[in-house]
């Protein structure tokens, strides 16, 4: 069953959940902050209710009894904002997508989590497609790469949207990669099942990157970030990689995805030497 969202129902400011997934909350919190931020500009009025995984590992590993259990704490945390907003297009795939078929045939769940999903975004598509936002106030002195995660780009339609607001980031120069929409090799639990095909998929990723010459990859997944941080740092390429909600926020100054803070390394934003 699909459930179109009303918009004009949604009275403003709009409430908006921010789901902010396991790995920012664990490993990269800043992008929650960014998050917020930008969501905030927007003209939202942010929470961040207590949340739990949304499943995903659980339903790639084929345990679908705990991908259930996991998503109906997700769907009553969440059920009364007016939107969802999640700054993963992985994580928000999983819900927009995969939730509908986890209760499939429950008569008391089906329409209750059609109208869920039905206001679950990943969180520059809502930016965009939603709220309008046709630029961003922020700088970045670099230039910078995007990278299309898998479950973003072919579940959820996104694409345009990041590269429309990054190109009024000040300061910042977006060029483009070869096989810019190809898998990193990450996938969750892929790259744990399959670690040499992992590996090569990401060696490939590694050189398209390096090949532009920019010095900053970005992305919307920071499962994809992490693989790719990890492998450009092995192989000694200076290039920083982060979420591209820290730098539409203006919060690029950090230290990059793998990297020790600038005041334990004496470095700053910039200095790739």
């Amino acid at each position: 069953m699909t459930v179109q969202p009303s918009f004009d129902a949604v009275p403003h400011p709009p409430r908006v959940g921010l789901f902010c997934t396991c790995l920012v909350d664990t490993i990269r919190p800043s992008v929650g902050f960014a998050a917020a931020t930008l969501l905030e500009q927007a003209g939202c009025e942010v929470d961040v209710p207590r949340q739990t995984c949304c499943g995903q590992p659980a339903f790639n590993s084929g345990d679908r009894a705990t991908t259930r259990a996991l998503a109906e704490q997700v769907i009553t945390a969440f059920e009364n904002f007016d939107y969802v907003v999640v700054p993963s297009g992985s994580c928000a795939g999983m819900i927009k997508t995969h939730y509908p078929e986890l209760f499939a045939g429950e008569p008391d769940f089906t329409l209750r989590v059609a109208r869920f999903c039905a206001k679950v975004y990943e969180l520059v598509s809502f930016l965009v497609d939603v709220r309008g936002l046709s630029g961003v106030d922020a700088a970045y002195a670099g230039t910078a790469t995007y990278h299309d995660s898998c479950s973003g780009l072919r579940e959820l339609g996104v694409k345009a949207q990041p590269r429309r607001l990054l190109a009024t980031v000040e300061g910042l120069n977006l060029v483009e990669m070869q096989d810019a929409d190809t898998c990193c090799g990450f996938g969750g639990t892929f790259c744990v099942k399959y670690p040499d095909i992992s590996n090569a998929i990401v060696e490939k990723k590694a050189a398209n990157i390096v090949a532009t010459g920019a010095d900053t990859l970005l992305a919307g997944d920071l499962g994809c970030l992490m693989n790719m941080a990890g492998k450009l740092q092995r192989q000694g390429h200076r290039v920083a990689v982060r979420h591209v909600a820290e730098v539409l926020a203006g919060m690029g100054a950090d230290a990059a995805i793998g990297e020790a803070p600038a005041a334990a390394t004496g470095r700053t934003r910039g200095d790739r030497t």
